[in-house]
C-alpha cells in the first residue's frame, strides 16, 4: 500500500490533475465526506488528510510514504530525513514582508530600528532579517495576521501572498519579497528503497505532468 499524505484546499486541488496523470483518481470528496483516509481507483493507493504543517512530519516519520507540501512548510520543519525530488510548480505564492501603508518601513531599516514583526513562519523570518543586518522582536502567530499592524501587535508581518488582494483590504503594503514557494512532492527515504516498484512509476508519472501539464476538465 502507497499512502500519499495531502491537505485540504488549494495543494489538494491543484494535486488532483497530477494523479490523475499517473492514472489516479481518488473516490470521495473530501468537502463532502468526513473520513480521513480516501481510497482511489488503485487498490494499493489511499490518501490521507493531514493539517499542512504537519504533512512533512507524517512523510519523515512513515505515517505516509509521499506528501506534497509547500516550500515554506518544508523551510520551518526542517526537511530532515526527506527526499525531495520534484518541485511540483503548484500552489505558487511568494513570502513577503508587509507593513500598514503608513509606515516608512525603508526609514526603519535603515536607521536601525528593532522591529517587532508577526509571523507563522519564525525560522524564515529571522534568517531573513538576520542576513539584512535587521534586529525583530518575533510574534508568533497562527492566523490573521493582517491584524498585527493594524492594532499596533506589530510593525510587520512576514507572510504568504498571492494576490495582494488580502493585503490590499486591510491597507497594507508589500515591501519586501523574501521567496517564491511552490509545493514540493517529499518522500520516505526508507519507503523509497523498500517501496521503490511502486514509488518510482508515481514519479516519473509526476515529472511528465509537470512538463506537460494536464489540460484542466
Amino acid at each position: 500500500m502507497i499512502t500519499l499524505a495531502l491537505s485540504k484546499g488549494r495543494i489538494y486541488d491543484e494535486t488532483l490533475p497530477l494523479l490523475r496523470a499517473a492514472g489516479i483518481e481518488v473516490l470521495e470528496d473530501p468537502e463532502k465526506s468526513r473520513k480521513l483516509i480516501l481510497s482511489t481507483n488503485q487498490p494499493g493507493v489511499r490518501v490521507v488528510l493531514v493539517r499542512a504543517t504537519d504533512v512533512p512530519t507524517y512523510v519523515e516519520y512513515g505515517g505516509a510514504d509521499l506528501g506534497v507540501t509547500g516550500k515554506d512548510t518544508l523551510i520551518e520543519h526542517g526537511g530532515q530525513g526527506l527526499y525531495q525530488p520534484l518541485d511540483l510548480q503548484i500552489a505558487q505564492c511568494r513570502m513577503s514582508v508587509a507593513v500598514r501603508a503608513d509606515f516608512d518601513y525603508a526609514r526603519a531599516v535603515r536607521q536601525g530600528s528593532r522591529l517587532k514583526v508577526a509571523t507563522k513562519y519564525t525560522a524564515i523570518a529571522r534568517e531573513f532579517f538576520a542576513s539584512k543586518g535587521v534586529h525583530v522582536d518575533l510574534i508568533k502567530l497562527y492566523g490573521s495576521m493582517e491584524l498585527a499592524p493594524l492594532t499596533g501587535l506589530a510593525d510587520a508581518i512576514v507572510d504568504l501572498v498571492s494576490t495582494g488582494s488580502t493585503l490590499k483590504a486591510n491597507q497594507l503594503i508589500e515591501v519586501e519579497r523574501i521567496m517564491d514557494i511552490s509545493s514540493r512532492l517529499v518522500v520516505n527515504q526508507a519507503a523509497l528503497k523498500l517501496k521503490q516498484r511502486a514509488i518510482q512509476p508515481l514519479l516519473d508519472a509526476f515529472s511528465k505532468a509537470i512538463i506537460n501539464p494536464p489540460v484542466p476538465t
